[in-house]
């Protein structure tokens, strides 16, 4: 690993520091046991954290809106350059934002294990959070004196706090809770203010929000809906449009389904819409996994109307620069390597709409 760049209090590096390191998968009803080592740091504190998993960043929330001196570590590049918590760390200088790189050729070795190995060596403490021993982070931790476990599995997960609390959520409430979101002051922080476990704190959130690719999702389907140029005439009607809802982790099947299903004279005809900042190497691994392809299949034969994939790459959401149209029967072949998916480039942004709908239908 190499640090690539700097931003921030530089000075953080020479304090002695505490690497705050927990499992992928932190079961939420154990937050609680984690958040009152947060709240028992104080500014004399210099803690070192990641932010790849939901229970780095909640930590890392915690941490800023504590006052702690943090030092975030990252790979290849920040990317949270809005959040209001590490905008105001990094003016009050008591945040540093460190950008790694891995120096082993493409393909050698793990880079999470790297990383970590790596912030382990210039970090003179440990504290872990949830640490799953059937995962990544137990096996580097084996044999270190310097580590402190936060959590007990015998004993913490029998007096964890429910996963849920079934009070009604009132419109003040809502209010105070999307405020210290959209803040991002995290789940602590409004647990702490509203007294509601972090479970139902949890689930409220994932129901009245949307996250960043959602929203983006969402711009790029209002960019292809406004290709078709849909008429009062009734030559060309959308008759569906998926809403993607959902319940904390409740799905509705539905939401598998295309975006869009147009009808267009006697001929019906659905559309999935993705857009991406760049293409994948791996198209199977991201927007066009297996199992997402089996499930528009599936829809394809029951409806008995064809599918196509629209994939808006570069640009905004709201104006991309390249357009790929793939049918569904197509997609196959793309994902194998035998066709290449510039073979489908319907268009760049000096392309006519009607030339758009016209190859559509």
């Amino acid at each position: 690993m190499q640090i690539i760049e700097t931003k921030g209090n530089k000075d953080l590096m020479n304090k002695e520091k505490t690497l705050f390191l927990c499992s992928k998968r932190t079961p939420i009803r154990l937050y609680e046991y984690v958040f009152r080592w947060t709240d028992s740091l104080t500014e004399k504190d210099c803690i070192a954290c990641f932010n790849s998993t939901d229970m780095e960043s909640e930590v890392l929330k915690a941490l800023l809106v504590g006052r702690v001196p943090t030092i975030l570590f990252v790979m290849n590049r920040f990317t949270d350059v809005n959040n209001i918590q590490i905008e105001r760390a990094l003016k009050e200088n008591r945040m540093l934002i460190v950008v790694l790189r891995r120096d082993e050729p493409r393909g050698k070795g793990a880079t999470p294990r790297l990383r970590n190995e790596y912030v382990l060596s210039i970090c003179q403490h440990v504290t872990c959070g949830y640490v799953n021993k059937n995962g990544s982070v137990f096996p580097i931790l084996a044999g270190r004196k310097n580590v402190v476990s936060l959590i007990d599995d015998d004993t913490v997960m029998k007096a964890a706090e429910p996963m849920e609390r079934h009070e009604r959520w009132t419109v003040a409430q809502d209010k105070i809770l999307l405020r210290m979101y959209y803040a991002d002051m995290g789940i602590h922080a409004i647990h702490k203010q509203l007294n509601r476990t972090y479970s139902a704190v949890y689930l409220r959130i994932h129901s009245i929000t949307q996250p960043e690719e959602l929203l983006k999702g969402r711009e790029f389907e209002d960019y292809v809906l406004s290709l078709f140029n849909i008429q009062e005439d009734g030559t060309l009607v959308l008759m569906e449009w998926q809403g993607d809802k959902s319940y904390g982790t409740i799905h509705p099947e539905n939401n598998s389904n295309p975006d869009f299903v147009f009808r267009c004279g006697q001929k019906e005809f659905a559309i999935e819409c993705k857009w991406r900042e760049k293409l994948p190497q791996d198209l199977s691994k991201d927007i066009l996994p297996t199992k997402r392809i089996e499930n528009y299949e599936r829809f394809s034969k029951t409806r008995k109307l064809p599918v196509t994939i629209v994939i808006g790459v570069g640009g905004e959401p709201c104006y991309p620069e390249l357009l790929y149209v793939i049918p569904l029967e197509k997609i196959a072949s793309v994902v194998s390597g035998n066709q290449s998916i510039v073979d489908f480039l319907c268009a760049s942004r000096s392309f006519e709409a009607s030339q758009f709908v016209r190859f559509l239908t």
